[in-house]
């Protein structure tokens, strides 16, 4: 709607019985020289209904506003699903890749966001609890049209939808030691990647349709899985002495902790 056709539409909605177009006018602060051009549009769009009178004289009434919002989401509905067939048909490969920086948390979490929303085959997630949730909707979304999700978590969470494994090989306190930072990583179909470093007042990260980036940061995230369930099942098999006291692994658990913490290229 029109800034003019909201306002009729409220003040129609906030009376109890029908108005002309000079209450309209008077009640919404709609000029009287367009209020029935408004509520002409507004009637075409089932917004409003027009009553006539014995006289002929024609007043107006307010669609009941739950009826209004079903069909806004009904229409918004189909408009999705339209260009959910017309645009994948229009695009054509991309002749360069891209790497961009984001900055916030709001920006690097919707873009994420993004990266599963738009997954057709897979989806590889590696999370901390408190960045978990803004995923949680769109992974159950991808899963639900069949995207293989694989989503490796560093810490207790609810269970998420697709497969979740839990970070045990190093614990998330060692692992936040060495790094500084809460690093998320989420790939779908090695197509599209987005790398960020979260942590409160100060979240960035990058985001690439390079095949290449794509490519390693998936990798990482299956090696990753890989490592928690070998652990596992060393622990399961009475291998946990040499798992939890073997000097190789311990020095790949808590070795080559960063000389200075994480920041984007160009940051002093």
């Amino acid at each position: 709607m029109s800034g003019y056709e909201a306002k009729a539409y409220v003040a129609l909605l906030a009376h109890s019985s029908q108005m002309n177009g000079y209450e309209v006018a008077k009640a919404s602060g709609v000029p009287r020289s367009t209020v029935y051009e408004t509520l002409s549009k507004l009637v075409a769009r089932g917004a409003a209904f027009e009553v006539k009178g014995e006289s002929g004289a024609v007043s107006y009434v307010a669609l009941p506003a739950e009826a209004l919002v079903g069909r806004l989401r009904r229409e918004l509905s189909g408009t999705i699903d339209g260009l959910a067939t017309v645009l994948p048909a229009l695009a054509r490969l991309p002749e360069t890749r891209v790497v961009t920086q984001l900055q916030g948390g709001t920006a690097v979490l919707e873009r994420a966001a993004d990266v599963v929303e738009g997954a057709q085959v897979s989806v590889f997630v590696s999370v901390w609890p408190d960045a978990a949730a803004a995923l949680r909707g769109p992974i159950e979304r991808a899963v639900a049209r069949g995207v293989d999700v694989s989503t490796l978590v560093f810490g207790p969470i609810e269970q998420l939808a697709g497969r979740m494994y839990v970070h045990r090989f190093s614990t998330p306190e060692v692992v936040l030691e060495r790094l500084g930072r809460r690093v998320v990583t989420v790939v779908a179909d090695h197509a599209a990647v987005l790398i960020a470093a979260v942590d409160p007042g100060d979240t960035w990260g990058i985001w690439s349709d390079d095949p290449a980036v794509a490519l390693v940061a998936a990798e990482y995230v299956r090696h990753d899985i890989a490592l928690q369930l070998i652990a596992e099942r060393a622990r399961d098999t009475g291998l946990g002495g040499f798992w939890d006291t073997d000097p190789e692994l311990e020095r790949l658990r808590s070795a080559s902790r960063l000389a200075a913490p994480l920041r984007p290229s160009g940051e002093a």
